[in-house]
């Protein structure tokens, strides 16, 4: 009797208690959305062995994945290992020590009776595991031992048993299921596969369906995401045409981790949600993303990018609480601050009132640096301190698979439940999930061969010598696979398989066995679909669907353009007097600039008109290139020339004076760098701290004809309204410099001037920290790749007054003894004439919209280089007609 609210009495008759064995996850949980469609009660799904646990009684159950993973890796370095010692703590170790075990226990094995020094150790390790799991936890041998002892229950407890969707039991649970047969009853649900021999004339009854007689399509691809994409296309059809729900829909693999990146991303694009029966790859979600982050700061080191990718990925979070979300404007934004002193040094010269809100934060960054510069040796520490609940499971999963060098790896390899319920969406699956649940339209792909089905291959840590597979794998990999086909093929109303002509690489793959007789559909990668996967396919399918775009529309005119036997708008023709080019010429220009305008226009308007920008490296160089070795040089001699002025003046210094201020100003200059942009590694960065400490010496030390009263200066600005706070100076840094004849106003920074007392005599150097080129003493403007020297001795005659005596000079420090290292420009007056006729034609072109590839298009360190055609015979062919339409500009490239 049962009393309802109110105290109404009704009776009620209990339900019979019945167990469904199932030996796979997709397989439980979709019998269980099947048992509630249908309203069952009593009952119960469950593995083989969870019934063995539920039997056995006392709350005892089988060993947890997990569990085992982390038993595991706490034994192995308590265990000796013998001839496996040398690689246990390796990577994967602990995932391949986990398999052989489960592999053990699955077939029944007692390594304790053996007397092979591999199997030894393992019987060993398999004892301190046993030891280390919870007192619920049982080895399949002892579930059953206990199970079988209380068969007398079997009746209430489980009720009659069926087994559903097994091509095979492990051997440890045979026993168990022939006991069972004879106390309660007992069926083998096959559906259409085959039965085991060893259930067969058992006390068991044998349930088998006909195979559905489907003959499934069989199709060719060019690659493995081309098969991906063509599963995408008949997922399409079919719900577009009505012929199947999401739920009836299966896409499938032996082995689906080669495809899962595949997958996600075209579910992403065509927008049908697809569950992953696996897991999503741990990685690919942002709990993922936040270990992944930590795991990189470690493994890598502290850099600024790396710490900033980590607390933005940690923002909200307990351990950096109080932590303003833009504090990362206080920090320069070139500075690699690759460790914990550069970090305190950068948060030392700050003031509280540069933190948003004024107020000094710095020591919550500096708790999180404080554990991150442990690296891998505190990774335990890290992710418990820092990482959310959701993230620090997959930072101590990742750990217990491998060591914490090898995090990247480890996490990569993590896989996690996404949110969907595969009763309602399509899957993507394993074969072996797929076949113990069974859909009605499948699409397997990947069957080549080597991968469906799958090569035997030894267990890691029992070679066949040791344990023979057949013992230690009854049923294996190669024929579980076989099984699998066979089962999903003759259970679904419509199937159809797929393999790739080629892989990734290109390299040609054969085709799998289990493709047999049947007559394969040849697809091209390009061809026009029935149904399109997505938008993009659509486009690419239907050219004139995708001719009709404004995109292709104008890919395929620049396409053209570019091999037009004529110079049009594609190769560089703008329009005439546009405001953006106005502009540029309304800025004071560079040298560097003017080099570009005469020798390649378009890069100059790219560059200057269009605000085009080489990226900036984020971390810390691998080397010291020319140019960045050149900017250490420059600002070294700045500050050895300063201090010696300072000191009685750089003039009446002698050698040792010289050298003194030159170690000072690199040390300086080293010092700061280190602070404040990216630096390469100690020894390399070493090295180019006494390469430059040298060339400085060389450079300060050369002999020059001191002049009366002399003063000098380096990195002297001029044409700049800041003026670079500089003070002291011989002119105002604001002024306007203008070329004759052209328009155009420069500025520039002046390595070196000597200045007499009276100003009535200047000496402009311009130091080359490269390679002494042969013909240096014949070179004037060098095809208008030589602009210092004539254009610094214009600014200086210009801003100091048309009676001071000006030489200019070009100084090469790294001139070998014995060689010349100095060049002066003899007439400076008939280059500048030169050069400023040149300089005019080239604007007169730009501004004529000719913003055409120069004489420096090729050039091998252009770093404009993407911009221009990949073809390598565009320039060979436009470069003569863009020389024509150029003109008279062009002949600035031949001048000496």
């Amino acid at each position: 009797m049962i009393c309802l609210p109110g105290g109404a009495l009704v009776s009620a008759v209990l339900p019979s208690r019945r167990t469904i064995v199932v030996h796979t996850n997709l397989a439980a949980h979709m019998a269980r959305v099947a048992a509630a469609r249908r309203g069952d009660v009593g009952l119960q799904i469950m593995t083989m062995g969870q019934v063995a646990g539920r039997l056995a009684g006392g709350f005892l159950r089988p060993i947890d994945v997990d569990a085992l993973r982390k038993a595991v890796r706490d034994a192995l370095p308590a265990v000796p290992l013998g001839e496996l010692e040398s690689i246990k703590s390796l990577p994967g170790m602990v995932r391949a020590a986990v398999g052989t075990l489960e592999k053990i226990w699955r077939a029944d094995i007692d390594l304790s009776t053996s007397k092979h020094p591999r199997l030894t150790a393992l019987a060993a390790l398999e004892t301190e595991v046993v030891q280390r799991l919870p007192p619920s936890m049982k080895t399949p041998r002892v579930l059953v031992d206990l199970a079988l002892n209380r068969l007398i229950h079997a009746p209430a407890v489980l009720g009659p048993v069926e087994i559903h969707s097994h091509s095979e039991m492990p051997v440890c649970w045979r026993r168990l299921v022939l006991a069972l047969a004879n106390c309660v009853p007992v069926a083998w649900v096959a559906g259409p596969r085959s039965v085991p021999e060893w259930a067969i004339g058992k006390n068991i009854e044998i349930r088998q369906t006909p195979p559905s007689g489907t003959a499934p399509d069989v199709y060719s691809c060019a690659t493995p995401q081309h098969e991906v994409l063509e599963a995408f296309r008949w997922m399409r059809s079919l719900l577009a045409e009505g012929k199947a729900k999401p739920e009836d829909i299966a896409i499938a693999a032996a082995s689906p981790s080669d495809y899962d990146d595949y997958v996600s991303a075209l579910s992403h694009e065509a927008n049908i949600p697809i569950h992953f029966v696996q897991g999503v790859k741990a990685v690919a979600t942002p709990e993922g993303q936040t270990a992944a982050a930590l795991a990189d700061v470690l493994v890598n080191g502290i850099s600024q990018a790396r710490v900033r990718r980590l607390l933005l990925r940690l923002d909200g979070t307990r351990c950096i609480e109080g932590l303003p979300r833009d504090w990362t404007r206080v920090l320069p934004a070139e500075a690699p601050l690759s460790n914990l002193d550069r970090w305190k040094q950068v948060f030392s010269s700050l003031e509280p009132a540069a933190w948003p809100g004024g107020i000094d934060k710095s020591s919550i960054v500096l708790d999180v640096l404080q554990i991150l510069e442990k690296g891998p040796a505190g990774a335990q520490e890290a992710g418990e301190k820092l990482l959310p609940r959701m993230p620090l499971k997959l930072w101590q999963l990742a750990l217990e698979d491998g060591p914490a060098t090898a995090l990247p790896v480890t996490l990569a390899r993590l896989h996690i439940a996404d949110d969907l319920e595969p009763a309602s969406h399509p899957i993507w699956a394993p074969a072996i999930s797929l076949s113990a649940s069974p859909r009605p339209f499948v699409r397997l792909l990947a069957l080549n061969a080597g991968r469906w089905p799958r090569r035997i291959s030894e267990d890691r840590l029992i070679p066949d010598h040791v344990i023979p597979i057949e013992n230690l794998e009854p049923l294996p990999v190669s024929e579980a696979d076989r099984s699998d086909f066979a089962t999903i093929i003759a259970s679904a109303a419509e199937a159809s398989i797929s393999f790739s002509r080629r892989d990734v690489e290109g390299r040609l793959l054969g085709r799998s066995p289990l493709v047999g007789e049947f007559k394969e559909t040849y697809l091209s990668y390009g061809r026009i679909p029935e149904h399109a996967a997505s938008e993009p396919d659509r486009l690419t399918a239907r050219l004139t669907e995708f001719r009709a775009t404004p995109t292709a529309r104008s890919g395929l005119a620049t396409w053209r353009d570019w091999y037009m036997r004529q110079i049009n708008a594609h190769d560089g023709l703008v329009r005439p007097k546009h405001p953006r080019l106005n502009k540029v010429f309304q800025q004071p220009m560079s040298a560097t600039s003017l080099r570009m305008l005469l020798r390649d226009p378009i890069r100059f308007v790219w560059r200057y008109a269009l605000g085009w920008r080489q990226p900036e490296e984020a971390d810390e160089p691998f080397s010291v290139d020319p140019l960045t070795f050149g900017v250490l040089v420059h600002e070294t001699l700045q500050i050895a020339v300063a201090t010696l002025e300072s000191n009685g003046g750089f003039g009446k210094a002698n050698s040792d004076e010289v050298t003194k201020a030159t170690e000072k100003a690199v040390r300086m200059t080293a010092a700061r760098w280190e602070t404040e942009q990216p630096v390469p590694p100690p020894i390399i960065w070493r090295n180019a701290l006494q390469a430059t400490l040298k060339v400085a010496t060389a450079a300060l030390s050369y002999r020059l004809d001191r002049l009366p009263n002399q003063k000098s200066w380096t990195e002297i600005p001029f044409g700049m309204a800041d003026g670079r706070d500089r003070s002291q100076l011989p002119w105002d840094p604001s002024r306007s410099v203008e070329i004759p004849g052209t328009g155009v106003v420069i500025q520039g920074q002046i390595d070196r001037l000597d200045l007499s007392g009276d100003n009535h005599q200047a000496r402009v150097i311009d130091y080359k920290t490269g390679r002494l080129s042969r013909d240096m003493a014949d070179v004037v403007l060098k095809g208008g790749t030589e602009l210092q020297r004539c254009l610094y001795a214009f600014a200086v005659r210009t801003l100091l007054g048309p009676k001071v005596k000006v030489e200019a000079a070009l100084l090469y420090p790294r001139a070998a003894d014995g060689e010349e290292a100095l060049f002066p420009l003899n007439d400076v007056k008939a280059a500048l004439d030169k050069l400023a006729s040149a300089i005019a034609c080239a604007r007169g072109n730009i501004e004529k919209g000719l913003a055409l590839p120069g004489i420096d298009g090729g050039d091998k360190f252009n770093d404009y280089a993407f911009a221009l055609p990949a073809n390598p015979s565009y320039l060979a062919r436009k470069r003569p007609l863009a020389d024509k339409q150029l003109g008279d500009a062009v002949k600035i490239w031949e001048a000496p």
